[in-house]
């Protein structure tokens, strides 16, 4: 029998003492943070469902069962690391998806009370769930922090030390990102605001750290700005440095102990008029707070997410740099193969090593996702110990991975065939490639959103009965978050329109459980194309510099259009690498960049 069994035994005699008959437990911190730091972390410790990377979930105890509910990106996972922990996996999306709000409002009978910590859920979560419940009858209890009671071994809030972003780099100071940020909040009708998310305030006050998240350089604090000139920085005061000190003093911030927020918005004047991102902000916040809040934030987030010339001038370079760590890793790879000796996890620390090895690169944006055969059709797979495979036979590798580089975040998944693939496997690369280069070259009018252009990366697999339930594209961060919002590219409909430099991903997948996964990502900027008597149309740029395997392409169902983008695509890699390359890279980049052509 499992630990987590002896866990949810604990947490139902605290429910019990506390008159709590439901628990809803978040896979997530205050900040709202996709990947929280291991403080946050208790629902995995709960569950047993975890990983390097984290694991979107959230769990519902009752005294005689208890799930956990994730999506698809992590089914096969899930299925597996639940086993023999007293919770059931249920689905959030795809055809069998069950709704948590809802059925918690049909599965508790009315009168009795549902328990969570409301630090840890998002003001418009709770929102939706305190109507559902009420409706039925059921009573609703935000302040049930259920760690503090059953988790004896949490470890503590990190306290890394912070740095400055170099301004250079960034193309742009705190003064203006400031005073941009208040621009934007007095068109939402608010003359403050509270910064809850931790990307955003890494952005604004151009600072990072190492260790707070896992391969996300930002940091745990709130910061709150107003009209008036205030600019506060919410952090617990063993993270800052004398460099960051001076920062911050450059720029008129003060410093306040982190867990005083609360007391803080409760104290504003009533006059105050506080912008609440209800989204990123947690309901602990909100029910301190004093003044009027005004919910908004969709302003903000275009901020951050539309990157200047600077940025994208120095990402390039970021993208070079993964491309040489990339050729030397798959040479290794390649050479290694035929001895039998790989397996998942020396290839995971191998990629590593290779990025890490560039002083610029201060971590991996993300722990590998490198799956062979089988393991490359769990989406969200990372090899362990116990999960290691070795690297033998005829198969795909697939291998998703990513560097946080001073210059800018990559993101990129290559497929590869080792040994012979078959005439299914060749075919449904090619079915994912031609989806990729579909949106890649997609060409759209201003105020298009990603939701309305997915269909293009789906409709090769869709038109042959297969399917991938992922997004197709996220937002990526500069030096922040690998994952980033308000654009995405995915069939649920996101209201943020594709804008100039905003950067997302183009990853369209397919995976066969029991055999193989197969999934191809650049990253690719939105860039003006040309203004007509129809107004003003975008295009996509792409950015990521390395080959796609054309050992694996069934070129009967290419057409000369895909093969043209291709062979140009090859032909910037080829031209943008190869300066950087030893000789032998050199000529192993020229084969893999070799034109192709159909006959």
């Amino acid at each position: 029998m499992k630990k987590n069994m002896e866990y949810l035994s604990s947490l139902r005699e605290v429910m019990k003492q506390k008159g709590i008959d439901c628990a809803i437990i978040s896979g997530t911190d205050p900040h709202q943070s996709e990947l929280p730091p291991a403080h946050w972390r208790g629902r995995e410790w709960l569950t047993g469902f975890e990983s390097v990377n984290g694991t979107n979930g959230t769990a519902v105890v009752l005294p005689d069962a208890a799930y956990c509910w994730t999506d698809s990106r992590y089914f096969i996972q899930a299925e597996d690391q639940l086993a023999g922990t007293g919770f059931k996996m249920m689905k959030e999306d795809g055809p069998e998806a069950v709704s948590l709000i809802d059925w918690v409002a049909e599965n508790v009978a009315s009168g009795k009370t549902v328990g969570i910590d409301g630090m840890t859920f998002s003001i418009a979560w709770c929102q939706r769930l305190e109507q559902e419940l009420t409706d039925n009858g059921i009573k609703l209890d935000v302040n049930f922090p259920l760690f503090d009671y059953i988790y004896k071994e949490r470890p503590e809030r990190p306290k890394n030390k912070l740095f400055v972003h170099d301004e250079e780099i960034v193309g742009e100071t705190v003064e203006s990102k400031v005073e941009r940020v208040m621009t934007a909040v007095k068109s939402e009708l608010a003359n403050a605001v509270l910064l809850s998310a931790l990307d955003d305030i890494a952005w604004v006050t151009n600072l990072r750290t190492a260790g707070d998240i896992a391969f996300s350089p930002i940091f745990v604090a709130f910061l709150y700005l107003d009209e008036k000139g205030s600019r506060i920085l919410f952090v617990d005061k063993e993270k800052l440095t004398d460099e960051v000190e001076a920062h911050l003093a450059k720029y008129n911030f003060e410093v306040r102990p982190y867990e005083s927020v609360t007391d803080f918005v409760g104290k504003l004047p009533k006059e105050s008029r506080l912008l609440l991102d209800p989204v990123k902000t947690c309901r602990g916040i909100y029910d301190h707070v004093g003044c009027t809040p005004v919910f908004g934030g969709d302003a903000l987030a275009k901020l951050k997410s539309v990157k200047n010339d600077t940025m994208i001038s120095h990402l390039e370079t970021a993208m070079e740099k993964d491309g040489v760590a990339l050729t030397r890793f798959f040479m290794a790879v390649e050479k290694e193969y035929p001895t039998g000796k790989l397996t998942e996890m020396s290839l995971a620390r191998l990629i590593r090593e290779i990025r890490l090895s560039d002083p610029s690169c201060v971590d991996e944006s993300f722990a590998p996702i490198l799956g062979w055969n089988a393991h490359g059709a769990i989406v969200h797979y990372e090899p362990t110990e116990e999960s290691d495979v070795p690297i033998v036979g005829d198969g795909l590798l697939l291998v998703d991975s990513g560097g946080q580089y001073i210059y800018g975040t990559t993101d990129i998944t290559r497929t590869v065939a080792l040994g012979t693939p078959t005439k299914e496997m060749k075919h449904d690369f090619s079915l994912v490639l031609k989806g990729n280069i579909a949106l890649s070259r997609a060409i759209f009018p201003k105020g298009t959103r990603g939701t309305q252009l997915d269909v293009l990366a789906r409709q090769f697999l869709w038109a042959e009965g297969k399917a991938y339930y992922h997004g197709t594209g996220h937002g990526v961060g500069f030096f922040i978050n690998c994952h980033e919002g308000p654009q995405a590219i995915r069939l649920n409909d996101v209201p943020a329109p594709l804008e100039p430099g905003m950067i997302t991903s183009n990853e369209p997948g397919l995976y066969l459980e029991g055999k193989y996964g197969i999934r191809t990502e650049n990253l690719i900027v939105c860039e003006t194309w040309k203004t007509t008597e129809f107004g003003e149309f975008y295009h996509f740029e792409t950015m990521t510099l390395f080959p796609i395997d054309t050992d694996l392409i069934d070129y009967s169902i290419m057409t000369d259009e895909e093969l043209d983008w291709l062979n140009e695509y090859h032909a910037k890699v080829f031209a943008r690498l190869s300066p950087l390359l030893a000789p032998e890279e050199v000529k192993w980049l020229e084969k893999k960049c070799a034109p192709v052509y159909n006959f």
